[in-house]
């Protein structure tokens, strides 16, 4: 084997058929779905603070079931949605039965955990990746879109939006270009336990740079990865100053927070 490789977010893995990657993902159903279809060896995912219904490392599950080594690394230990400090500063939370049986536990380092996952089997089997949901509705003038990814962001249909995401709220590889690539009103994220340096809500100072409302919802209120969890039942536990202004608070409930922005005209501009 080469070694492990690394990559930012499940949704771009390219070509790492039989490899180890470690990648800053968080450890949902989703992911473990992309990591089964690459057909890895192995692969670790940040625990996104495990949260509601431990939907942070659900993805484990997935992996254990095509036969992958699958390990959850803490969220406190490496900054979520990058890749090289996850590689650098991981500690692994959580494993699965597979990884376990390849000796790997909680404690053990990022780089020590992949170099043992290299002697695992190949996966038993590849699922079939369906889409992500993204649904769209009209509260008064206003557009909602409720997503699972923010890699399902339309740049046009959602300017002036308000965007419920079920990502984690961290920058992707430190890019500030990956807070939301549409111009939206507002951007509602999971913040993934917050973690090290503050990583899971790091989207929304970039937001902020230009001029819009972005909050996180606590990790333990709403399922990250599921975007329908992340509207309904999502408590905000970070705002940027643009989404004060639109009232947003901590404690405060995403779903009332938009009932209250509906009842006011559109954002012009």
């Amino acid at each position: 084997m080469d070694g492990y490789v690394t990559a930012d977010t499940a949704t771009k893995l390219g070509d790492v058929r039989g490899r180890v990657v470690i990648c800053g993902s968080h450890g949902g159903v989703y992911t473990g779905l992309l990591a089964a279809a690459a057909g890895l060896r192995g692969v670790m995912l940040n625990d996104a603070g495990r949260g509601l219904n431990d939907a942070g490392i659900a993805g484990l599950g997935i992996c254990q079931t095509y036969g992958i080594a699958a390990a959850a690394l803490s969220h406190e230990s490496c900054r979520i949605g990058d890749a090289a400090d996850a590689a650098a500063r991981g500690i692994v939370s959580a494993c699965n039965a597979m990884a376990e049986s390849l000796g790997i536990a909680p404690g053990m380092t990022a780089a020590d955990a992949a170099a043992l996952m290299e002697n695992g089997p190949a996966p038993t089997g590849t699922p079939e990746v369906g889409e992500e949901h993204r649904t769209e509705r009209d509260l008064g003038g206003w557009r909602l879109t409720v997503i699972d990814s923010v890699s399902l962001v339309d740049a046009v249909r959602d300017k002036g939006a308000l965007v419920v995401s079920a990502s984690h709220g961290a920058l992707v590889g430190g890019n500030p270009s990956s807070a939301g690539r549409a111009d939206a009103a507002l951007f509602a994220y999971s913040d993934a336990g917050i973690g090290r340096d503050r990583a899971g809500v790091s989207r929304l100072p970039a937001l902020q740079e230009r001029g819009i409302a972005g909050v996180t919802v606590d990790c333990w209120s709403a399922e990250i990865g599921v975007g329908s969890s992340i509207y309904e039942h999502g408590i905000i536990s970070v705002a940027n100053d643009a989404a004060r202004a639109l009232g947003a608070r901590e404690g405060q409930a995403l779903k009332a927070l938009i009932a209250e922005i509906a009842e006011r005209p559109p954002l012009t501009g």
